[in-house]
């Protein structure tokens, strides 16, 4: 299996956005920075702070980010204070402007937002993985909500443990990875509290992270611990392609035919680029 390198040295990268000019957006939370990656080269696009853990491209051109608000590096436990709010921020990336857009619901404060996806709408989807503070977790969820900051509704809230988020080839029905317990569930593409509808859980001792859906609407899903990408099918069934980190946070689809596939590799601080045995869904906004 060939295997290009795209950048390393890396901070705990995840979020790849692949953009048209072919090069890919990348957060690092453990750097608290954005960055653009090609060719084995990376640029600084912004020094955003706290821990930004996932990426889209909005329906006005600009990168929706998920910040968790960052990670303690002497505990490696989750931050806390004013600087380590979850938040939702919006970063032009022509002038390399953030600003805050969400850091709560309906009172509530966000906890960690992880990661996000825009329907065809506008609207994005995102999921708040929750906090670990003293060994005690926070509440995870699903939220919908405007580009604009007008408007957040909270889908579930009730979650163990949310991490990465896509859609159908339809856009009807959402998807999530629970990480802790290597489950995929799906909701409707509704602006309603909903309970999840189970999908498939992933055998062996393995944690859910990011995942990207195909053309055929075939779910791709971040694996940690074993290291690699299992694929989920419209029925269920599971199949699991490795690769050489534990912790394979993210795959995002790109290249003229879709089958080009950026993966994060996220111990090792890599963004790789493999080739698919099918084509990438598009997403509704990349540039």
């Amino acid at each position: 299996m060939s295997m290009e390198l795209i950048a390393d040295q890396l901070g705990f990268p995840e979020g790849p956005v692949v953009m048209g000019d072919g090069s890919v957006i990348v957060v690092e939370i453990a750097a608290s920075r954005v960055s653009r990656c090609w060719s084995g080269k990376r640029e600084t696009i912004c020094e955003i702070g706290g821990g930004p853990n996932g990426a889209a491209i909005g329906p006005d051109g600009a990168l929706y980010i998920c910040n968790n608000g960052g990670m303690d590096a002497k505990t490696m436990s989750s931050a806390f204070g004013p600087e380590a709010q979850g938040r939702i921020e919006r970063l032009d990336l022509t002038t390399g402007k953030v600003e805050r857009v969400y850091d709560a619901c309906d009172g509530v404060p966000l906890e960690g937002p992880n990661d996000i996806v825009f329907d065809a709408d506008g609207r994005m989807w995102f999921t708040d993985l929750g906090k670990t503070f003293n060994g005690i977790r926070t509440a995870s969820g699903l939220f919908t909500a405007l580009p604009d900051g007008t408007s957040i509704t909270a889908i579930d809230r009730r979650a163990v443990s949310y991490n990465g988020i896509g859609l159908c080839p339809n856009g009807n029905t959402v998807y999530v990875a629970d990480t802790h317990q290597a489950r995929l569930y799906s909701y409707a593409r509704k602006v309603e509290a909903q309970r999840p509808n189970w999908v498939a859980t992933a055998p062996g001792h393995v944690s859910f992270d990011s995942l990207a859906v195909t053309a055929a609407g075939n779910i791709c899903v971040g694996t940690l611990r074993e290291g690699g990408i299992t694929t989920v099918t419209s029925e269920g069934e599971t199949s699991f392609r490795s690769f050489d980190d534990r912790y394979v946070t993210n795959i995002a689809f790109g290249g003229e035919d879709m089958m080009d596939a950026y993966l994060t590799l996220s111990t090792t601080g890599r963004l790789v680029k493999v080739r698919w045995i099918e084509p990438g869904l598009r997403l509704n906004f990349n540039a």
